[in-house]
């Protein structure tokens, strides 16, 4: 179920999250508002997804991202995060993100230990780096999606 909505263009503010991605995991993740993550298809599959991520007008970076509920925190609400392959000088809340999720590696999972849960996201970041070099998926990185016109931040396309 989870191809048929791809590839998902999608673009919001990144809001703070739980503050874990990068204090527990060393693995820092924008967080999308709530209200981009209601407008998420309903019946997208949670689990782990790869593709394209751009931060205000700056480069196009390829992404892991978890969209659900995240088990092994035992969250109440539904969470999209987005983990972008680079390495930011600085946190951008506030900043529009944009987004491209051009493939589905696997649902999501509760795992029994915090070592055990970084062990897997670190496989995850692999499998996104090997899929976005093949393009079919390297094309998207291109889109006029992620070229915002100066000044709008509308989320649409």
């Amino acid at each position: 179920g989870a191809m048929r909505h791809l590839p998902y263009f999608c673009r919001g503010e990144v809001v703070k999250g739980f503050g874990r991605g990068s204090k527990e995991l060393g693995i820092p993740t924008a967080n999308f508002s709530e209200q981009v993550v209601e407008s998420f298809p309903s019946d997208i599959p949670t689990g782990i997804y790869y593709g394209w991520a751009c931060v205000g007008n700056g480069d196009v970076h390829k992404m892991v991202l978890s969209i659900g509920w995240n088990p092994f925190y035992k969250n109440i609400k539904k969470s999209v995060e987005t983990h972008i392959i680079h390495t930011f000088k600085e946190d951008f809340y506030g900043e529009i993100l944009s987004i491209v999720i051009t493939g589905y590696i696997r649902p999501e999972k509760n795992f029994d230990s915090l070592d055990a849960l970084i062990s897997a996201i670190q496989e995850d970041i692999e499998e996104a780096k090997r899929q976005l070099d093949l393009p079919e998926h390297l094309k998207l990185k291109e889109d006029n999606f992620f070229h915002l016109p100066e000044g709008k931040i509308a989320n649409n396309r």
